[in-house]
């Protein structure tokens, strides 16, 4: 090779180097999404019998927030607006399935018409990052349409309209798309696990977005023998001592173990914005999250705050807590102000940029709001902690403000008011005490449903029967 053949080589391998530098400065986006984990199923959260030290370990290394809510009480509505950092009423997705849940002689109104699917139109999180030079992978639970690459992804492994994984399900062979079965016997949790290492692995060299929506830890409680047996002789608290249940929790764990000793492996651990969450709050007849009120599918704080960890090595101070409240909506405004994404598509979220918290900065004060103008019927009317024993949560809408949260509930154009720093469990009704507050708070909720053009259900139900309703809830009572 001639002197000015070497020249121009070298020329373009520096190039070439550059430009693999530039593209791999923008740090890889981790989202592990555990479903239905409770707000305090996990060790660094204050449970003394589930035990995650592996995730322990992560708290340890990132910022813990401690007043972290889902943008909905259940899994599709939760999802819709986590992927596309909208409220409930612009993506219109309030439930999974039909809105109109429970015994009609049991519904005051009739409800909102739900949306099964994600809009199309939606300009999703998993698109921005791929218009942005992400490559992007799922693995796991998508709920919100048909198949995850219609929405962004490049890869998707178990990810389509299942919001469970069926009976007998965490075990091979599976009873989900587009995945293929494993040896028999393989549990669920271990092979999205396996798949989402084998992405990083491919994709070390360039950014990658990585979603990893765990089916567990939701129903049917499963989980794998060996497990079972090492919690079935451990003293539990009430509410929080299933053995079977535990089992599924410690899986989660070992697996995102796995995941991070890889990253530790590959050398990505720095250059890696990973977030751990849950997409609502956990089944209270499963465990308890004490003091918080009810569980999932209730706007009470059992029911929409969730665990939720960021870590980011050298920019996110290892071992920090926030005790600010955020929410899903937000992850989408971080991560796009994060990887400086160029504007693509219609975007207008209902979040905010979280980066001032990284830096130990304030947040400006703003209110939270969820809008659920739909029926959620109870799964066990003397465990669930609703309102009634009837039903999770009735149509309404609720905003959280600083310390107050105000309830809204439309049937009978009710309110409800709790000052979460003293009273976290939501037990005692404030809205006749404190009528400034609540008139402050109502004007605010209004203003924000008219804003974003959220259906307030008003038209009675043809079916309703008071009667038989009384008679139903004094019978659930004394069941």
């Amino acid at each position: 090779m001639d002197r000015r053949s070497l020249h121009f080589t070298v020329f373009f391998v520096i190039i070439g180097l550059l430009f693999s530098c530039t593209e791999k400065s923008k740090p890889n986006i981790i989202l592990i999404n555990v479903d239905d984990l409770g707000y305090k199923d996990l060790g660094f959260m204050g449970s003394e019998f589930y035990e995650t030290p592996n995730l322990d370990q992560l708290a340890g290394q990132g910022m813990v927030f401690y007043h972290a809510y889902a943008a909905a009480a259940n899994c599709a509505p939760s999802r819709a607006s986590l992927m596309s950092g909208r409220n409930t009423p612009r993506h219109g997705v309030y439930t999974v399935d039909n809105s109109e849940r429970g015994n009609a002689k049991t519904r005051k109104i009739i409800p909102t018409p739900n949306r099964d699917f994600l809009p199309d139109s939606l300009y999703t999180l998993a698109m921005m990052l791929k218009d942005n030079g992400y490559t992007n992978g799922t693995f796991g639970k998508w709920h919100i349409n048909e198949d995850p690459l219609q929405h962004g992804f490049h890869v998707n492994v178990g990810g389509a309209h299942h919001g469970n994984p069926g009976k007998n399900g965490y075990f091979s062979p599976y009873n989900i798309s587009f995945i293929e079965d494993g040896p028999e016997g393989e549990y669920l949790t271990d092979r999205l696990t396996r798949e989402a290492i084998a992405f990083i692995e491919a994709n070390q060299s360039k950014p990658f977005f990585l979603n990893l929506p765990f089916y567990s830890v939701h129903t049917p409680i499963i989980g794998k023998e060996s497990l079972i047996e090492k919690f079935k002789n451990k003293q539990g608290r009430e509410g929080q001592d299933r053995a079977d249940y535990a089992a599924m929790v410690a899986s989660v764990d070992e697996n995102v173990g796995k995941l991070l000793q890889v990253l530790d492996e590959l050398n990505l651990s720095d250059n890696t914005l990973l977030i751990f969450t849950s997409d609502n709050g956990g089944i209270r007849d499963i465990s308890y999250q004490d003091p918080l009120r009810a569980g999932k599918g209730s706007y009470y704080e059992g029911g929409i705050r969730i665990p939720l960890v960021i870590r980011w090595p050298g920019k996110i101070p290892a071992g920090t807590t926030s005790d600010v409240p955020v929410t899903h909506m937000d992850f989408y405004p971080t991560i796009r102000n994060i990887v400086e994404a160029e504007q693509v598509g219609e975007e207008k979220w209902d979040g905010m940029d979280l980066a001032p918290l990284f830096k130990q900065e304030s947040l400006a004060e703003r209110p939270l709001f969820w809008h659920f103008p739909v029926y959620l019927q109870a799964y066990n009317p003397k465990e669930d902690g609703g309102r009634d024993p009837l039903f999770r949560t009735r149509p309404g809408s609720v905003v959280r403000k600083g310390k107050w949260k105000l309830h809204h509930y439309f049937e009978e154009d009710d309110y409800e008011l709790y000052n979460l720093a003293e009273d976290p469990g939501e037990t005692t009704n404030l809205a006749e005490s404190q009528p400034t507050v609540k008139d402050q708070l109502i004007e605010m909720l209004e203003n924000w449903r008219k804003e974003v053009n959220a259906p307030v259900p008003d038209q009675a139900n043809p079916h309703y029967d008071k009667a038989f309703e009384m008679n139903l809830i004094n019978e659930k009572l004394n069941e």
